[in-house]
C-alpha cells in the first residue's frame, strides 16, 4: 500500500511538471519562437523545413484547422497571391496544420490550392501547435493562429481567432510593415503615414 501511494505521488508530480513545462512552451510576444523541424510539402514534394532555416528573415507563420476544408484554402491561396509582397520586405510565409504530410501532398496535387510557392508543414505529432498555444485539445486540430517572428527569432505579433473567420493578408502586411519601422504607429497606420515621436 505504501509503495502504491508513493507511486501515485510520483505520477502526480510528473503530471504537474509536464503540464507546467507545456505551459512554458506557449508562445508569447517578446519570447523566442518555439523551434521546430517538420516535414511538409514544398514545390509539390515532401521536404523537411526548420524554423532556423529562416533566421535573418521575418517569418509569418500561420496555423489552420485542416486540409480539404472551406475557409482554409481561401487563406492559403490569399497568402500565396501576396507572397512577392512579403518577400520584398524580407519576410517568408509558412503554413501549418496537424494533418499528415501525405494529406498535404494530396491536397496540393488536387489543384485546390492552385500553385503554392511556400511550405505547407505537417505537425502530425501536434507538438508544435501545442508549443505555440493553438492546439484545440478537444478537437485535436490547430486553431486559426498567426505569428509574426522577427529576424532574431522573437515573436512580435500574435492573432488567434474563431475558426469560422478567415484572416486578412492586408492586415498582416500592414502590421509587419509597422513592426519593421521600429517606431510607434498609431491606429490605422499605413505604410507612408507618419509615426509617433517618442
Amino acid at each position: 500500500m505504501k509503495a502504491l501511494t508513493s507511486l501515485l505521488a510520483v505520477v502526480a508530480i510528473v503530471t504537474i511538471l509536464t503540464s507546467e513545462a507545456a505551459s512554458c512552451l506557449t508562445a508569447e510576444i517578446g519570447s523566442s519562437a518555439p523551434s521546430f523541424t517538420l516535414q511538409g510539402v514544398v514545390n509539390k514534394e515532401i521536404s523537411k523545413v526548420s524554423l532556423s532555416d529562416y533566421r535573418g528573415k521575418w517569418v509569418v507563420l500561420f496555423f489552420y484547422p485542416g486540409d480539404f476544408t472551406f475557409v482554409c484554402p481561401t487563406e492559403i491561396k490569399g497568402f500565396n497571391k501576396s507572397l512577392a509582397e512579403f518577400r520584398a520586405i524580407n519576410a517568408e510565409v509558412l503554413a501549418m496544420s496537424v494533418d499528415s504530410k501525405f494529406s498535404h501532398l494530396a491536397w496540393v496535387k488536387s489543384g485546390a490550392l492552385d500553385t503554392l510557392d511556400y511550405p505547407l508543414l505537417s505537425d502530425f505529432s501536434k507538438q508544435t501547435a501545442r508549443a505555440y498555444g493553438v492546439l484545440d485539445e478537444a478537437s485535436s486540430a490547430a486553431r486559426r493562429g498567426l505569428f509574426i517572428i522577427d529576424p532574431a527569432g522573437v515573436i512580435q505579433h500574435v492573432v488567434i481567432h474563431n475558426d469560422k473567420v478567415g484572416r486578412s493578408v492586408e492586415e498582416t502586411l500592414r502590421v509587419l510593415k509597422a513592426l519593421q519601422t521600429e517606431e510607434l504607429c498609431p491606429i490605422n497606420w499605413k505604410p507612408g503615414d507618419k509615426t509617433l515621436k517618442r
